[in-house]
């Protein structure tokens, strides 16, 4: 049981965790704002809680009586409910960034030119995949639309734009996210596992037991 305790306090930690980024990356930050949207944000969000009602499940499954399995067979199977969850929360991220350019155009497009004007301040670029593209902000750095013009460069097209900056910060950090969703297939993958192991110890101290009351004696457990 030492083991699966191991397990299950590491999907405590996960489900904790889940919750915890969801929640504090809602809090105003401009480029962690630009790089988790509100549907990322939901989507770990849901899978933490799903996360914590399994452990909520395993703390039932622990307080059962020794003879039962019942607990173990409901945790596995919400186990399994948790894999498929983090799968695809780790997939939709690890999708996302395949076409990072592309998702953060239509990220860039909705956001407020007051937004727009403060990442390019703080990147010191204009526009998105050009620098005098039609989803420029003109303010700041990008002060007049003569000064955006004088940033073109038809050899490279997206020199001074800021779609280098921008997936330049939030690959790292979606890759990051994602790759720490898929870790934690390893401890949902461990705990079911693990709790396979205690459903078949409780099975078989279950079966000397009855094997014991036929023949009157003290048993083997």
């Amino acid at each position: 049981m030492g083991f699966w305790g191991f397990c299950d306090l590491l999907l405590l930690a996960a489900a904790i965790a889940s919750i915890a980024f969801s929640v504090v990356w809602r809090q105003p930050n401009l480029l962690i704002n630009l790089t988790m949207d509100t549907q990322h944000l939901n989507a770990g969000l849901i899978m933490g809680v799903i996360l914590l009602v399994s452990w909520l499940v395993s703390i039932g499954a622990l307080l059962s009586p020794t003879r039962s399995t019942t607990g173990f067979v409901v945790l596995n199977w919400a186990i399994v409910i948790d894999s498929i969850a983090i799968l695809v929360v780790g997939t939709s991220l690890w999708f996302y960034t395949l076409h990072i350019q592309d998702n953060y155009l239509a990220v860039w497009e909705v956001q407020s030119n007051a937004t727009k004007i403060a990442v390019q301040d703080l990147f010191q670029c204009c526009g998105y995949f050009e620098p005098n593209d039609t989803t420029v902000a003109i303010g700041g750095f990008c002060s007049s639309p003569a000064f955006v013009a004088g940033l073109y460069n038809a050899t490279v097209t997206t020199a001074n734009a800021c779609v280098g900056p921008i997936t330049g910060y939030a690959e790292p950090m979606l890759n990051q996210v994602f790759t720490y969703v898929y870790g934690f297939m390893a401890v949902v993958i461990s705990l079911f596992l693990a709790s396979l192991c205690v459903i078949k110890t409780r099975q078989e101290k279950e079966r000397f037991r009855k094997i014991d009351a036929k023949r009157g004696g003290r048993g083997f457990v």
